[in-house]
């Protein structure tokens, strides 16, 4: 087997059989990628189905010196899954990385915005130019739903159910869920597509997504990263804000405010309730106001 045919087969397995997006088919290929590299650099002449340990440590040595810890971890982690791949196919019977480590990186917890910045930023967005209402609307959006960038992207009028107070979001793999969206968060969507949206003509194939680009197609991820950090610059905000920023906001302040952690995990749409966990470490303020208001022994 060679590593061309390996990895469109994956690719297949990942797509079908494990459902997931292209943008993670994409980066567990380019983990592949990168192995393919090496050996092909350092004349290696060994298949996916014969390629042994001690040249994957070798090639784990020698990204060490260009990536941290936990670039390097993702890209073992990467690999593991393709040769679990190939074990479960019969191509190979065992896992040339069952003896490997992957570094410790610790667990980094997210950065948090305070309502008050959430409101700097929001207050920073200029409604005087074309795309104003645009960039509110996406802000409230990604604050008052949690949504990942990709999920707000792909959002679609045809998925707004403003009456029953919820929109369907698509999330990693394909997977749909309800997500309650606020009067607050409506009532900007609502400016933005009688004032900005309604007035454009949508590209053919992008009529129903609900935020366009002033070419009238759907946004594109890097375009609102570029709105993000051109507010975080211009309120002077010194933390690292992204898009996932307001997503962690948006479950740290529902946590800190009393909601349920499974509530919060339904809403972000994490399989695990582990991944949803995270949030209970980010405000050791709050944790202790909750003992001193709950516990008989205060």
């Amino acid at each position: 087997m060679k590593w061309k045919e390996a990895i469109k087969d994956y690719q297949s397995y990942l797509r079908i059989e494990r459902g997931l997006s292209e943008n993670s088919i994409k980066n567990y290929s380019l983990d592949i990628q990168k192995l393919i590299r090496f050996l092909e650099e350092h004349n290696l002449n060994v298949s996916p189905v014969t390629i042994e340990d001690e040249t994957l440590r070798k090639f784990i040595y020698d990204i060490s010196s260009d990536l941290n810890p936990k670039s390097q971890a993702r890209i073992i982690s990467g690999l593991r899954s393709f040769f679990s791949y190939l074990i479960f196919e019969d191509y190979r019977e065992t896992d040339p990385l069952a003896l490997i480590e992957s570094p410790k990186t610790g667990r980094n917890l997210p950065a948090i915005l305070s309502l008050e910045e959430i409101d700097r930023l929001i207050a920073a967005v200029d409604l005087n130019s074309p795309q104003g209402e645009r960039n509110r609307s996406i802000i409230e959006t990604l604050y008052g739903c949690g949504l990942r960038v990709s999920e707000l992207i792909s959002l679609k009028l045809s998925e707004l159910f403003f009456d029953e107070g919820f929109i369907k979001v698509t999330g990693k793999g394909d997977k749909q869920r309800f997500v309650p969206i606020s009067l607050h968060t409506q009532k900007f969507i609502n400016i933005y597509i009688e004032h900005t949206r309604n007035h454009q003509t949508p590209e053919k194939g992008h009529e129903d997504f609900l935020y366009l680009n002033r070419r009238g197609r759907q946004l594109t991820r890097a375009m609102i990263f570029t709105i993000v950090k051109r507010l975080a610059v211009e309120t002077g905000i010194k933390k690292k804000v992204s898009p996932h920023t307001f997503r962690h906001s948006f479950a740290t302040h529902l946590l800190e405010n009393g909601a349920n952690l499974r509530a919060i995990q339904q809403m972000l749409g994490h399989e695990s309730i582990a991944t949803t966990e995270i949030y209970v470490h980010t405000n050791q303020a709050h944790l202790k106001a909750v003992i001193e208001q709950f516990h008989p022994r205060k």
